[in-house]
């Protein structure tokens, strides 16, 4: 049984019930453009999931079978418990290494991109974690966890992270003190350097209390979201690769061959002596913080909002579908959910060429479903054709919708400006 995918609908009816409080309460804790990068990079991390899920699983379940220390019994109700706390305890240092070395940094940092702080912001996920992440776990292999509990343990902490995404619960009193709650998240999401790495945990706190991680959050400090290295984009491919793209140049730039394998594996934002000299970075002023955006007209942001909702829908799909078919056709599915989130990230940053390839993609989706249906992903009926049809139609209409939007809003400007000048002059001859 698949925790994860029964979840989903949750999420997005908790997402709406905080944005109800927003909205009652007075508050702006989303952002449009900023919430869809957030599920955009959530959406195609669960898609690179269904083709990358084997490393972690196969690894495992062979060290289990063939280096495992003890074997424990699946059907005894500590071994769940006992299981339940070592694997955050293992997730709390594949944490901390995330934050404390470049190479995994590079992974994780997608998760803090985000300058709001809301349930969106827990389903903002790296696509490039599996890659070491399955390392830290190995030693539930060795202990003799079954890799049934192993993954039911998984899925629980992964659940359980979800809630603490939010601003709207205060401080729990004696919570504090054992497990990861909102406030103690908070402060694990903030750039402020008092805030700055700190709370690794999943779902106990008690692993920063032991190790020195730990940092309450301070109500005469409020906590700024974000990374120190902004990404100042709202593309879900550019978010997973900006910080391994910042790595290679450095690699590439510095003169010693030694630096150029170093950099990977040592602390995070450490870079070699002869690029820090000719290519400095500065960082961020907090004093001055200004959140990323791009204002978009509301007919740019209800076509978006309305083609994400249909990456959704096929996300959803093929999560449902991913045991069911071959990997050739999760390929395609994982094609085809990068490249639409990628020209949604493209209409969020308002490009010149936007439309453009927006076209490009409307016009992709008729050989995607072709291939879809040759690779046996869908059951394709003159029905399936008629839908995709209809929606290239009323995409085609939106998007022309939008267009005369935009130029409308911009025809409407024009006038305005040698009006504000006549109004000036007057001023000045008539003070």
């Amino acid at each position: 049984m698949d925790l994860i995918l029964l979840a989903v609908p949750f999420f997005f009816v908790l997402i709406a019930v905080e944005l109800i409080a927003d909205r009652v309460r007075g508050r702006r804790n989303y952002q449009l453009a900023d919430s869809i990068n957030s599920l955009s990079t959530g959406a195609l991390s669960t898609s690179t999931g269904l083709l990358t899920k084997g490393v972690g699983l196969i690894t495992y379940a062979v060290a289990w079978e063939h280096l495992a220390w003890l074997r424990l019994p699946e059907g005894a109700w500590w071994v769940w418990v006992v299981a339940f706390v070592l694997y955050d305890l293992c997730y709390y240092w594949l944490h901390r290494l995330g934050h404390e070395r470049n190479v995994l940094w590079a992974a994780h940092s997608v998760h803090h991109q985000s300058e709001e702080y809301n349930l969106t912001t827990a389903l903002r996920q790296t696509s490039s974690g599996f890659l070491f992440s399955w390392i830290f776990y190995l030693p539930l292999a060795l202990l003799g966890v079954p890799p049934l509990v192993f993954l039911t343990v998984a899925s629980l902490n992964l659940l359980y992270q979800f809630w603490v995404h939010t601003r709207h619960v205060p401080k729990l009193g004696w919570l504090e003190w054992i497990f990861i709650t909102p406030s103690n998240h908070r402060v694990h999401h903030a750039q402020n350097p008092l805030y700055l790495d700190r709370n690794y945990g999943g779902v106990f706190i008690i692993w920063d209390r032991l190790f020195g991680t730990f940092q309450e959050e301070d109500d005469r400090e409020p906590v700024i979201f974000g990374v120190t290295t902004p990404l100042a984009s709202w593309n879900p491919l550019w978010a997973n690769v900006q910080f391994y793209a910042q790595l290679w140049d450095d690699a590439r730039r510095t003169a010693r061959w030694w630096d150029k394998l170093r950099i990977w594996f040592m602390p995070t934002g450490w870079r070699p002596a002869d690029v820090t000299a000719a290519y400095p970075q500065a960082k961020q002023d907090l004093a001055a913080f200004r959140k990323f955006a791009i204002p978009l007209g509301g007919a740019q942001q209800l076509y978006v909002t309305a083609q994400f909702a249909v990456y959704v829908a096929l996300g959803s799909y093929l999560m449902e579908m991913a045991d069911q078919v071959t990997p050739a056709a999760l390929a395609l599915g994982w094609t085809v959910m990068a490249f639409g989130l990628f020209v949604l990230g493209v209409a969020l940053e308002d490009r010149p060429w936007a439309a453009r390839l927006e076209l490009a993609r409307l016009l992709s989706n008729a050989p995607a479903l072709y291939l879809a249906g040759a690779l046996g992903l869908v059951l394709v009926t003159p029905l399936f054709w008629l839908l995709l049809l209809g929606y290239s139609l009323l995409s085609l209409g939106g998007l022309a919708l939008c267009r005369r939007a935009t130029l409308g809003a911009a025809v409407a400007k024009a006038p305005a400006q040698p009006e504000r000048e006549a109004q000036h002059q007057q001023a000045a001859e008539h003070p």
